[in-house]
């Protein structure tokens, strides 16, 4: 009787292991073989080639587009998690980051919200919603809770086009600490509709909360990342 720790492991594991090797020096973009042709290739069932496929894209290391077939997908996007931006991080990797701004208003704060920046329930505070891109694919949404009398909000930051230089360059306002909460969740209809994923898909959701050098905050803002995109990594000094 087989009792090595391989024959334990579920088919669908041990053919996606497999395709990992095969896909492991295509470049991105390259189409992989269809289910059928990985079902006689490696002499498996099509619903094992379909879960070992769909844990692959939920995981990024494939794409898949109805009608055109499945893909290499194109490495993860490294978020470094500390005072560096968003635009920082996609540049140190040679790619292009973006922003889309959906909605910037203003609001009274909510108990919560107004408990995080140490302000009364219902002051004015500004609430910003941005869509962020890397090479033009929409793979983070980021609302921002900002407190603070901020004239003209929606005209800086669309100019400057980082939330960070227009709070430093035109308010005076130098984030220099922050506070990351990191949880996991599934997409639901804003993620499909405004980051082009399928429902159930997962995400990384990140409460951030930021303080100036005198330790007020000042910025509260929640950020879902497309899951199969982006890996965040910690840095820390001891």
């Amino acid at each position: 009787m087989e009792t090595s720790a391989a024959a334990a492991l579920p088919k669908y594991y041990v053919l996606k292991e497999q395709i990992l090797t095969l896909i492991e020096d295509a470049v991105p973009g390259t189409l992989i073989p269809t289910e059928r042709a990985l079902a006689e290739q490696y002499g498996t069932s099509r619903t094992t080639v379909r879960q070992a496929i769909g844990e692959l894209v939920a995981e990024g290391r494939l794409d898949r587009t109805q009608g055109r077939g499945t893909f290499v997908a194109p490495p993860k996007v490294t978020h470094v998690r500390q005072l560096t931006s968003f635009s920082d991080d996609a540049a140190s990797q040679g790619l292009t980051a973006a922003a889309r701004i959906v909605d910037v208003s203003v609001l009274p704060a909510d108990p919560a919200t107004a408990r995080r920046l140490a302000v009364e329930p219902g002051t004015d505070i500004h609430r910003v919603e941005r869509i962020r891109l890397v090479d033009g694919e929409p793979l983070a949404h980021e609302i921002a809770f900002l407190a603070g009398p901020l004239p003209d909000l929606a005209r800086t930051v669309a100019e400057r086009g980082s939330l960070y230089a227009a709070l430093r360059e035109d308010y005076g306002i130098r984030i220099v600490e922050v506070e990351d909460t990191v949880e996991t969740k599934l997409a639901g209809p804003a993620e499909v509709q405004l980051l082009d994923v399928e429902m159930g898909a997962p995400m990384l959701l990140v409460h951030r909360l930021g303080f100036t050098p005198d330790g007020r905050p000042v910025e509260w803002t929640e950020s879902v990342f497309r899951g199969d995109r982006f890996r965040f990594v910690a840095r820390m000094h001891v």
